[in-house]
């Protein structure tokens, strides 16, 4: 028989857990109340992942030989993995009274109570590993784990960086701290950390993933498409990996295999649910419904099952306060999109009624924006070095009546603040054009023609409809007094000048083949671009060669700053927008110089920003619905120079008479919209769509 034994355990350690398994029976079959046999046929079904087996043959075991540490503390792990855990807790207590020194019972034991969320439970067992065996690292990767999910960072990087100093081979706790570090948005920091858990494990590939968003998020493109490209060789199917390593391409214009790419999207939407992330599916995706269920499974995913529990009546009180608290939270009051938008409405806010709060959620250099920003909030409060956790709970000690989310899914967020509800309402506004997927979040701003009414069912929140636009705008923003000529750009004096301004990502070979078009029948004309980087300048101009377009009829714009950006978009005679994610505040932009824009309008809230803005400024006819009006209209306006002069006096006119830079009606019924939603809330009445 023990010669049998051997044969099978050979086996088992060759992973042949067939022949494994049959010999185990054949002996048990002639020695039934053999525990070393019945012991291994567990450990087999366990690898097997057959558990309620595994479980059978290890309690036969155990009744046979009930002091045996380890024999119980496999029975566990069975029970764990079938989560009853309750049943799990009494055999890894069986075996600590047998062996007190057992530190993988213990592990377990810690593993459990955390999955049961008794924290403190678990951080005893593994504190207990440590008294036992003061150099285990897991103990304090495992520590580290629990503070991390309970959002402090700060204990968690201490723990992890004391298992790394224990083992510095220990990959799982770099990967843990470059996680921790980019959650704290230390990019830099977080990177080097995934490259110490890529040395010391060369198939990582979430660290490999992971260091590529890092590098995403500081804007090293190509090393982020090249850690998402070697991550997807060692794990294809890693959740939300293709969607990063299309986007990433996107940003460079990398479009060779764009049609394979899209064509693999569409076929694995629906049956791989985490494919692409929220933000990403923008650009690509002009469906309301699908984009919906995107960020649903999203935020299930990255939020709710990693212990974020909404707690939708924390709150039902009335508020006390004097004023309405509004807060509104951003990483990017800076010199960005949003605070250029929004910065004269901060200003405006009846003072008297609202107090307005600025939670700043991550680090940025001062400039001229963030300076005039902290100025007009009653109260600016820089919470960049502080959790999700802790910015939820200074909220709730101001005692914020409505919190507004300004970020959504864009860089930088920090959603995590609001799956618990930092205040009474809560509102996603202006930085994140689609819905939050969340039942966090009550309201969205929209307007009628962002937000049709077939589509609010595509929308977990309800729909403030603000009369005109869903967009602020702010009618003191400056134009450079710098006089510039089109020579100063490169650009031709006698041709006719069209231009798009968007971030490279919102292109694709679809847009440029209508643009490639257009440039074909107007011979006479250019096209205007943003030089974002030179990856993406360079494979733009091999894109319009294959289109047999000279490299001279695409001219790119570098940086400048956003007043004299603003002064040299009048050189232009046309701005063009991009589909499915057109144009926000670059239409903005375009049309306060007197830039007059083309959209084509589609389903998705993305796809009818331009739509939105032009009608709210008297330009209706600049909006499009197919390929080929929008080809034709620029055409058209191109060899029409009365026309276009026409719409052009028109747009200047309208800029002082139509509603889009009107900054203080538009706060009015920004206000308008809070005070309605905050009525609703205190009367405890059912959240309906509001309109101003």
């Amino acid at each position: 028989m023990n010669e049998k034994f051997k044969q099978a355990f050979t086996h088992y350690q060759r992973g042949e857990l067939n022949e494994a398994e049959k010999l185990c029976l054949n002996i048990k079959s002639n020695n039934p109340d053999n525990f070393q046999i019945l012991n291994l046929l567990g450990i087999i079904l366990f690898q097997k992942k057959d558990y309620h087996q595994s479980i059978k043959f290890t309690k036969e075991s155990l009744k046979i030989n009930p002091n045996q540490a380890d024999i119980c503390n496999n029975l566990a792990v069975a029970y764990i993995e079938i989560k009853q855990f309750n049943d799990a807790i009494k055999f890894l207590e069986d075996s600590i009274k047998i062996n007190p020194k057992f530190i993988q019972a213990y592990n377990n034991l810690g593993i459990v109570f955390k999955e049961l969320k008794k924290y403190d439970n678990a951080i005893s067992c593994w504190k207990k590993m440590i008294s036992i065996d003061s150099n285990n690292p897991q103990a304090y990767n495992n520590i580290g784990n629990i503070y991390l999910e309970t959002q402090n960072q700060k204990k968690a990087i201490q723990y992890y960086e004391t298992a790394v100093k224990i083992d510095k081979r220990f990959y799982i706790a770099y990967y843990n701290l470059g996680n921790t570090f980019q959650k704290l948005n230390y990019f830099e920091k977080s990177i080097e950390n995934f490259g110490l858990a890529i040395k010391y494990n060369k198939n990582y590939a979430e660290a490999y993933f992971n260091r590529g968003n890092s590098y995403r998020n500081i804007n090293k493109l190509e090393l982020a498409l090249e850690d998402y490209l070697y991550a997807y060789k060692i794990n294809p199917k890693l959740e939300y990996l293709f969607g990063n390593i299309l986007s990433t391409k996107k940003d460079l214009c990398d479009w060779k295999d764009y049609e394979n790419d899209m064509a693999f999207l569409e076929k694995n939407i629906n049956h791989n649910k985490y494919i692409i992330n929220p933000f990403a599916s923008l650009s690509v995706i002009d469906s309301p419904e699908v984009q919906k269920k995107i960020t649903i499974e999203y935020v299930k995913e990255k939020y709710e099952k990693n212990n974020f529990k909404i707690e939708d009546n924390f709150f039902i009180k009335k508020s006390t306060n004097n004023k309405i608290k509004i807060g509104y939270y951003s990483s990017d009051f800076r010199g960005h999109a949003v605070s250029h938008l929004l910065a004269g409405v901060i200003e405006k806010h009846n003072k008297n009624e609202f107090e307005i709060i600025g939670f700043s959620l991550s680090s940025s250099k001062r400039d001229k924006m963030r300076e005039r920003l902290e100025k007009s909030f009653d109260k600016f409060i820089d919470a960049s070095s502080k959790s999700d956790h802790e910015i939820y709970e200074l909220s709730k000690s101001l005692n914020i009546d409505i919190a507004i989310d300004l970020m959504g899914f864009t860089k930088l967020n920090r959603f995590g603040v609001f799956l618990k509800k930092c205040a009474p309402i809560q509102i996603n506004y202006l930085g994140y054009p689609g819905t939050s997927g969340s039942n966090s979040i009550d309201y969205i701003i929209g307007d009628k023609t962002i937000i049709s009414k077939k589509n609010e069912r595509n929308f977990t929140e309800k729909i403030i409809y603000l009369p005109d636009t869903y967009q602020a705008n702010d009618s003191k923003r400056k134009i450079s007094i710098k006089k510039f000529l089109r020579k100063d750009f490169n650009l031709p004096e006698d041709q006719f000048v069209f231009c798009c301004f968007n971030k490279k990502y919102k292109l694709d070979p679809k847009i440029f083949n209508l643009w490639t078009n257009i440039l074909k029948k107007v011979p006479n004309s250019v096209l205007w671009l943003l030089d974002e980087n030179n990856i993406s300048t360079k494979n733009i101009l091999s894109e319009a060669k294959s289109r047999g377009l000279n490299s001279d009829r695409i001219i790119f714009a570098k940086p400048l700053p956003m007043e004299e950006h603003l002064r040299r978009q009048q050189l232009a005679d046309l701005f063009l927008d991009t589909f499915p994610y057109g144009a926000h505040t670059t239409c903005s932009d375009a049309l306060w110089v007197g830039l007059p824009l083309i959209t084509k309008k589609g389903e998705s809230f993305a796809s009818r920003v331009s739509s939105s803005l032009l009608n709210s400024i008297g330009l209706e006819e600049l909006i499009t619905t197919s390929d080929h009006e929008y080809v034709k209209l620029a055409i058209d306006l191109a060899n029409d120079e009365k026309r276009l002069i026409l719409i052009k006096e028109k747009l200047i006119q309208n800029i002082k008479n139509k509603p889009l830079f009107n900054t203080d009606l538009y706060t009015l019924n920004l206000e308008k919209a809070y005070k309605k939603v905050l009525e609703t809330y205190s009367k405890n009445l059912p959240k309906e769509n509001v309109e101003v």
